[in-house]
C-alpha cells in the first residue's frame, strides 16, 4: 500500500512537471529544428551502441 501511495506521488510529481515544461516551452522562442536534431542524433547513439556494441 506505501508502494503505491509512493508510486502514485511520483506520478502527479512528474505530471505537475511535464505541464509547466510544457506551459514554458509553448511561450518560450525554441529553435524545434534544432531540438529534433539533438535528440535525433542522441537516439541514433544509443541504438548503434546497441546494435554494434561499440562505443
Amino acid at each position: 500500500m506505501i508502494r503505491l501511495l509512493f508510486v502514485v506521488l511520483i506520478a502527479i510529481a512528474i505530471w505537475l512537471i511535464l505541464s509547466r515544461l510544457l506551459r514554458w516551452a509553448r511561450g518560450a522562442a525554441i529553435d524545434w529544428t534544432g531540438v529534433t536534431f539533438a535528440v535525433g542524433f542522441i537516439a541514433i547513439a544509443f541504438w548503434l551502441r546497441h546494435i554494434t556494441g561499440i562505443g
